[in-house]
Formats: structure tokens, C-alpha cells, sequence
């Protein structure tokens, strides 16, 4: 009940308070657990006419900083989540969105994570799609929506040195 009244509030706070969004936007949902596989969030995509808007909520994470990423492959295989593959780069760029040669598409601000071990955010993804395309979160091989360890430095190649994957979930269309 709960993950289904944040769907809810997130959906109505990306269509209010972000960018002008399509009368009948494109929707996904990435349901997040932890290498136990216990749930530990929620994320929601709206296209928009710019790229992808997520509203991400998250309990039970350990505080401080953390990078967060959209990952190449839709699969969160526990305990460690490397089924999921490295960041979503279909462009080849470098890593960080400091990165004068990048950014990947999949590459996103940290998280803050509060002393409580929760989360809310709202960030934008200019690159990424929720139609066609090459960019498209729905690809043959899905994606997956990641939380690593420690802050990513939002420079360093290929990750931004972020440390081990600790959240996992696989990016699916909403219905």
C-alpha cells in the first residue's frame, strides 16, 4: 500500500511540478530491493518533452551521500547486482556529469541519503528516452536503476568511483 501511494504522490508531483509533461505521458516504474532481496524503494520515470523525469523514494539504505545510476541491463541478480551491467552509455561517452567528455546517459546527481536511512528525490535525465530510440530505457535488454555504496565523484571512468551496488531494480513499463 505504501509503494502504491508513493506511485501515486510521485506521479502527480512530476506532472505539477516538473517540466511540461504530454497529456498522456510514457511511464515506468523500478521496484528497488536490496542483496538480501528486501524491498528498499520505489522509482517512477515520466517522459517528458525534454527526457526522463524520476521521482525516487528509498528506505533501510545506510546515510550519506550515494551515486545512483541507470544500469545497461534489466536484471538485479542478488546479492551483488552485476547482472545488471556497467552505466547506460548507447553514446560511448566518458563517465560524470562533470566530465567534459561525457556524460553517460544513465549517469545522475547523488542521492542523500538522511540519518533515518530514507530517501526522496525528483532529478532529470536529459538523455534518456522512454520511446525509440537508441537512448531508450526499454531497449531489448532493459534496464535497471542502481544505488552504489559511496558518492560518485561524478568524474572518474566508468564509475564515477561509487563503490559496491547495494539497490537494485529492473526499469519496466507502467500499466
Amino acid at each position: 500500500m505504501k509503494y502504491i501511494m508513493f506511485f501515486l504522490i510521485s506521479i502527480l508531483v512530476v506532472t505539477v511540478n516538473m517540466r511540461s509533461v504530454q497529456a498522456d505521458p510514457s511511464m515506468a516504474v523500478a521496484e528497488l530491493i536490496n542483496g538480501d532481496g528486501k524491498p528498499v524503494g520505489l522509482a517512477t520515470f515520466v517522459e517528458g518533452p525534454d527526457g526522463v523525469d524520476i521521482a525516487i523514494q528509498v528506505q533501510d539504505l545506510p546515510p550519506g551521500l550515494h551515486g545512483f545510476h541507470i544500469h545497461t541491463v534489466g536484471e538485479c541478480e542478488k546479492p551483488k547486482f552485476k547482472s545488471a551491467g556497467g552505466h547506460f552509455n548507447p553514446y560511448g561517452k566518458k563517465h560524470g556529469l562533470k566530465n567534459p567528455e561525457g556524460p553517460h546517459v544513465g549517469d545522475m546527481p547523488n542521492l542523500l541519503v538522511g540519518p533515518d536511512g530514507t530517501a526522496s528525490a525528483v532529478v532529470f535525465a536529459p538523455l534518456a528516452t522512454l520511446g525509440p530510440g537508441k537512448n531508450s530505457l526499454f531497449h531489448p535488454d532493459g534496464t535497471a536503476l542502481m544505488i552504489h555504496a559511496g558518492r560518485d565523484d561524478q568524474i572518474t571512468d566508468p564509475s564515477g568511483d561509487a563503490g559496491a551496488r547495494i539497490a537494485c531494480g529492473v526499469i519496466k513499463e507502467a500499466n
